[in-house]
This record gives C-alpha cells, structure tokens and sequence, in this order.
C-alpha cells in the first residue's frame, strides 16, 4: 500500500472512530476498533487488520453498524472488511526453550498468539545486538545481574505461580482481556503499550497480570517484568521519600524505569495520595517514552478513576484511556459452569498428587450444574465453593450416597451470606419503577420521553451495581436490549453523575430504596 493510501485509510478510520465516539459508544468498545490498523481503501472497501481473533470476531458481529460510520466519514457507501493480520497470522515454529509437546499444547491453549516464539527471537535478537550472539552463557549472565541490581524484582510465590494463562477459564466475558494480556506477554503490539483491565473484584484480572509476569519469567527472562499492587507501589514510594539516603528517591526512579513490564493491580487505591500519583504519573511517562509496556488493573473504568475529590486528575485519567481498555465481567451460567468444572478437575488432580485422593469425592455433571446456578459471581469464591462441595461429596460416599442438593444450598449460603447476596433485576425494576412513578411495561418499553429514559437508564446501572448479572442477562430484563444499548446506559449515568450533583444524590436516593426495601 502506498502513503497516501494508507493515508486515506488511516483518515477514513479515525473520522469514523470519531462520530462513533460522539454517540456516546463504550470506552471499551472504541479501544477496541482503535487496536486495529487500517491496511488499504480501494474501491469503496476499507480493510482493517488486528493480531487478536476474539477482536475480528467483534468487528465482524458490528459490521453493519461500522459501516453506516464509515460512509458517513467518507460520504459515499464505504464496505469493511476484517483481516487476522501481525502476530498472531505469524507462523508458530518450535522454539529451545519449550519441547515440542509443550509447544502444541500452549499453542492450542492460548490460540491467539505466538507465545514462547516472539520471546525466543526478541532474546535472540538482544544477544545478536550485544554481540553476544555466539556466547548464551554471558548474555545469561548479564540478563541476570540486570535482575539482580534492581531490587523491585522479586521471585514469583508458589501460590501465585500457578496462575498462568492455561489455567486461567475463558468466556465470552473476559476473553479480550485475556488475549489482550497475551499479547503483552508476546511484546507485541507496542503501539498501544498500555492495557487497562477493569472489572469488580474476583473476576480474574489479578490472575491475568501474574499470568503475563509468570509467562515472561518463563519464556523471556532477557525482559524485566514487576508486579505491584497499590499498597506495594505505594510504600515504594513513602520509604523512598523519607529515607536518610538522599539518593533514595532517584535510585526508585531508575529502579522502575529499567522495567519492562510493569504491572500495578488495584490501581484505584493509589487515589487521595497525590505524591505517590505524581510519581505513578512520571514512571507511566518514561516507560511508555522508552516504548515499554505498562499494565493496569481497577475495579472502576478510567473515567471512574476520576470521581470524587479524591479521584485522580485528568491528566492521568486521559493517559490511561487512552491506552487498550478491556473489561472482565461478572461469569454468565454458562462460563460459571466451566469455571466449576475445571475447578473440581484440578482439585481431584491435586488431591491425587498429594496422595489425598481419598479426601474428595465426585460431583455428577447435573450436581455441577445446580451448582453453577446457585453459586455467586466471584471467581475466588466459587474455587473455595467447589473444594467444599468436593470434600462433602467424599463424607457421602463414605456413607453411600452422592452429595445432595440441600448440602450444596447450605454450603452456598456460607461462602455467600444471605446479607450478602446480590439482589435480582426485578427488585431493582420495582424500586426503580416505585421511585419514578413509571410502570414496567414504560420502564422495559421503547419510549423515550426524558423522565422514562432518566428512570431507564438508572435501572440499567442499578442493575449491574447490584445485581451481579451479565450485561447480556440485564438487555434481556429490559426488552431484550443488546450489550451495546445496556453499555450506553450505563455510560449516560457514568457521565451524569460526575457533573450533576443532584443527579448523583437522586441516584443515591434510589439505591437507598431499593435496599431499604429488600
């Protein structure tokens, strides 16, 4: 493709990303266009590449939509076409560090990337750079005096080690998240060098962060990947402050710009502490100036980052949107079904290596699916939730029976305390329809006079505030609205409340009810 075809493509594809911006589309869904590249405009056909197939797959369900966009920007009928394209299109050869048999099977585990091939040619390429390309044994060395002086690097613990890509369980709920975390894992993809990973508590994303530090670890060690939490980043940072060392503070900042990967979990709790914000804010510049890798996690979107008078100022906020968003969602029957099998597949495989194979039992495939459905939506618990059920599932066949509904349902109600557990959709729709004075059939409807879209789009996002349920199982509750609609809801509360006073206490006040009620 020639300059000003990629000109011309590249143009056509940001005024698009532009008016679908302007109608209020999810964060998550923009980032996701903008990881793809325009290749070529001929014929009144625009083609797009990405490395990551779960992303092809979206682009292609959104086609139709895409393109209206596109012939608006270019004002004549433009036809989109998606491609597989970078990486993950690259051929997959053995690579020395994995035997071949390991090779097939993380290939066929992750199936989006190149794993262990990008970081076998990226180390090779530094030793040829180095001139050390006929001596493994010094590059070896040098990669690991470069880990030995920087004292952020820490081992990985043996409980966090486990945490790799093959065990993490996929759905359609945090499958970009995960690819997007395998690419950081490869280094590809540098254009975007920030992925942010949002989602509530015990969804998987601190498994997905340690899985990209353990698979660097493993298959790249010429690359220095730290873990962080906040509290950690934190502490840094203070100690730092006030040592007697004068140079302490600069030592830290070398410290961490001589990363390659930095990973920070739970960055929302870096929030009120505006020293250690300002340093976070010029670690993220150098790093991302050096073109290194910057990984993020919260339980709040970007522009929730900024909310409150404690939230972080805009500045930060508008870096880290501006990186890849992807977001992990609470699992759907289908996914906690899967969660629950290879939950109760690798405790019984466990318990066999520990030589305690007599201590669980086993749990039918129909016991599983009452489970599933009865189980909560963190993904912490529901492990903790089978590892019990299995142990009862031993005492019952010790007495000759399998493990019975009532044993589960009273299993469930102490991983999940009735105070705990999470509302359904319709007695928010009820207190939401109360507050408001609309009924159901205007509440679910398609009209779309102000007070019943105000009273609409607060149900929404009451819903998956306190309902723990899919955005898919929310459309579904009201009309059999798309994940689309249900996100711009959900982005039209977001937006209001950050500006309107009165609109964040009413909102407040509507919870309130709706607790007060259940």
């Amino acid at each position: 493709m020639d300059i000003t075809q990629e000109s011309e493509a590249d143009a056509l594809w940001q005024d698009s990303l532009d008016l679908l911006s302007g109608e209020g589309k999810p964060e998550a869904f923009l980032a996701m266009l903008r990881s793809c590249t325009p290749t070529s405009l001929e014929n009144g056909v625009l083609r797009v590449e990405t490395p990551m197939r779960i992303v092809v797959k979206k682009v292609a369900a959104s086609q139709e939509e895409l393109e209206e966009m596109l012939s608006q920007a270019a004002f004549e009928p433009i036809k989109l076409e998606v491609a597989l394209g970078g990486a993950a299109a690259a051929p997959r050869p053995h690579v020395s560090s994995m035997s071949q048999e390991e090779a097939r099977d993380w290939t066929a585990a992750t199936s989006s990337a190149a794993p262990a091939v990008a970081a076998a040619e990226r180390h090779e390429a530094r030793i040829a750079d180095d001139g050390w390309q006929d001596d493994p044994e010094r590059a070896a060395r040098e990669n690991r005096r470069r880990r030995e002086r920087n004292p952020l690097v820490e081992d990985v613990g043996a409980g966090d080690s486990k945490l790799t890509f093959d065990r993490f369980v996929r759905g359609d709920e945090n499958m970009i998240a995960y690819d997007s975390a395998v690419q950081v894992a490869n280094g590809v993809n540098k254009s975007y060098g920030l992925l942010f990973i949002y989602g509530k508590s015990g969804l998987g994303k601190t498994h997905l962060l340690r899985a990209i530090q353990n698979y660097i670890a493993q298959n790249d060690p010429s690359r220095i990947c730290v873990y962080k939490d906040a509290s950690s980043f934190i502490s840094d940072y203070v100690n730092a402050s006030r040592s007697e060392n004068k140079s302490a503070a600069d030592e830290l900042r070398q410290n961490y710009a001589d990363i390659d990967v930095l990973i920070v979990d739970d960055v929302q709790g870096l929030a009120g502490k505006a020293g250690t914000i300002n340093f976070f804010f010029d670690t993220f510049n150098t790093l991302r100036a050096s073109g290194k890798w910057v990984v993020l996690a919260a339980d709040r979107t970007p522009a929730e980052l900024g909310m409150g008078k404690d939230g972080f100022d805009e500045r930060v906020t508008s870096r880290i949107g501006g990186g890849f968003t992807a977001s992990v969602q609470v699992p759907s029957y289908e996914l906690r079904v899967r969660l629950i099998e290879k939950f109760c597949e690798r405790a019984i495989e466990d318990a066999q290596k520990d030589g305690l194979a007599d201590t669980v039992g086993i749990i039918s495939a129909k016991t599983q699916q009452f489970m599933a459905e009865k189980a909560g939506n963190n993904i912490r618990l529901i492990e903790g939730f089978c590892q019990r059920c299995l142990i009862a599932s031993a005492r019952a066949q010790k007495n000759g029976v399998e493990l019975g509904h009532d044993e589960v349902l009273s299993i469930c109600s102490e991983v999940w305390p009735t105070s705990e557990q999470k509302l359904s959709i319709e007695q928010v729709q009820r207190g939401v329809e109360k507050f408001y004075d609309v009924s159901h059939e205007e509440l679910i409807g398609n009209k779309r006079n102000k007070s019943l879209m105000e009273a609409r789009h607060v149900a929404v996002w009451l819903c998956r505030e306190m309902c723990n349920q899919t955005l898919a199982d929310i459309g579904k509750k009201f009309g059999g609205r798309s994940h689309a609609t249900v996100m711009h809801s959900l982005r039209v509360v977001d937006d209001t409340r950050k500006d309107d006073r009165t609109f964040q206490d009413r909102l407040m006040q509507v919870r309130e009810s709706i607790v007060g009620d259940s």
